[in-house]
């Protein structure tokens, strides 16, 4: 790559420095020499664009600069946080990732454990989602141009990464595609690395990687989006891995569906019609999406397609949690203002999604509260089943 002219190298180099020390800081450890090198000849503020969003610790985001904060935006183009680079319809639609979370993301799928000398013996990765072209940069470092291939759904986004990528110094190979489907010729990859967040892993990456190669992408289900999963590939499109607690990424982006939202208010319920049925419950909504990401992540997997949204504009509780899902099932949980040890549940559609919320968090306590580190995943054909600590503790069927 080559490196910024002049008197700037320097200056670069010190913010590169206090980057990785916030990441040696997230990790409890310095990154290996590969990594740190990496990190350095890849210039991140060459792959943002001059205006970003930046968390605004409410909730939202607001936008900043390069032309009018300067500063500011070289502060945060530095800054270990994740930084929203475009938005669609309102939301955000693209990022550059938390560089702690990328590097956590490139050690599960072992490439920094490799030396020089390896760099030539013909590892072959495969990134799902370019966004901007950095970890891309990143991957031809640890492994060289010609052995990195990195797919984008969005022809503006890949045109972008392409560009960044050549005007840093490096050439892999940019397919305009959907990741989900991605079917490319020659020999299967050593590792396929999504940069994006999925709720299963679809067919077409198993046949894309080699059996002994890895699979890393974070993890996402309609309740909570949470959680690296790291496979490793076996023969017969068998695979089995673990997830591991970090990383909250965009989820992936396909060309036929809609963006999922939130769970919509049911509607005509308070009078009891529709099928909607009354009951009480002492599990306390706060318990299951409060944010205790344990929980969210079990229920998650074990209450499949199912979302909620809180509402607190006491129209018709003081607090309300809305659940949904895609059958027309919906249950809402109110909280009356005063106490807390019973919760008014109603209930319509297929299913009785309170009960099936319960029912999962009983299992969770049952089990021993695990965290996100104590669960895995085997795909065995078409059948793909989560697990507890073993196979042999199985607690759903996706």
């Amino acid at each position: 790559m080559a490196t910024t002219p002049g008197r700037e190298a320097p200056a670069v180099d010190v913010l590169v420095d206090g980057l990785l020390a916030a990441i040696a800081q997230q990790l409890d450890a310095p990154l290996p020499a590969r990594l740190r090198e990496a990190f350095h000849r890849v210039d991140r503020q060459r792959f943002l664009p001059d205006r970003m969003w930046l968390r605004d610790g409410s909730g939202g985001y607001e936008p900043v600069d390069r032309a009018t904060e300067p500063d500011r935006w070289t502060t945060a183009a530095y800054s270990d946080e994740p930084l929203v680079t475009r938005f669609t319809d309102g939301l955000p639609s693209s990022s550059a990732s938390m560089p702690s979370m990328v590097a956590r993301m490139l050690l599960l799928a072992g490439l920094p454990e490799r030396s020089a000398g390896q760099k030539t013996a013909g590892t072959r990765v495969l990134e799902l989602g370019a966004g901007t072209g950095y970890n891309a940069g990143l991957l031809c470092v640890l492994v060289g141009d010609g052995r990195v291939t990195t797919v984008e759904l969005d022809p503006v986004l890949a045109a972008e990464a392409q560009e960044n990528l050549k005007a840093t110094g490096f050439a892999p190979t940019v397919v305009m595609g959907d990741a989900a489907d991605c079917r490319l010729p020659g020999d299967a990859y050593d590792v396929v690395l999504a940069t994006f967040s999925v709720d299963r892993i679809p067919p077409a990456w198993l046949t894309q990687v080699r059996p002994g190669g890895r699979i890393v992408t974070p993890w996402t289900s309609a309740w909570c989006t949470y959680g690296t999963l790291a496979l490793t590939a076996h023969q017969h499109g068998r695979a089995e891995g673990r997830f591991h607690s970090f990383a909250s990424f965009m989820r992936m982006a396909r060309s036929d569906t809609v963006r999922p939202g939130p769970a919509p208010e049911p509607t005509a319920h308070e009078s009891g019609v529709g099928g909607a049925v009354r009951s009480s419950t002492r599990l306390s909504p706060w318990t299951v999406a409060g944010g205790d990401l344990d929980t969210e992540f079990h229920v998650g997997l074990t209450v499949p397609g199912t979302s909620f949204a809180w509402d607190t504009s006491g129209e018709h509780a003081p607090t309300r949690l809305q659940v949904a899902d895609t059958t027309g099932s919906w249950a809402t949980v109110d909280h009356d203002g005063r106490t807390s040890a019973a919760f008014t549940v109603t209930q319509a559609g297929p299913r009785r999604l309170w009960d099936e919320i319960t029912a999962a968090h009983a299992e969770w306590e049952r089990l021993g509260r695990p965290g996100v580190d104590r669960y895995g995943l085997t795909i065995t054909g078409h059948a793909t089943t989560a697990w507890v600590d073993s196979p042999a503790t199985a607690v759903a069927a996706l």
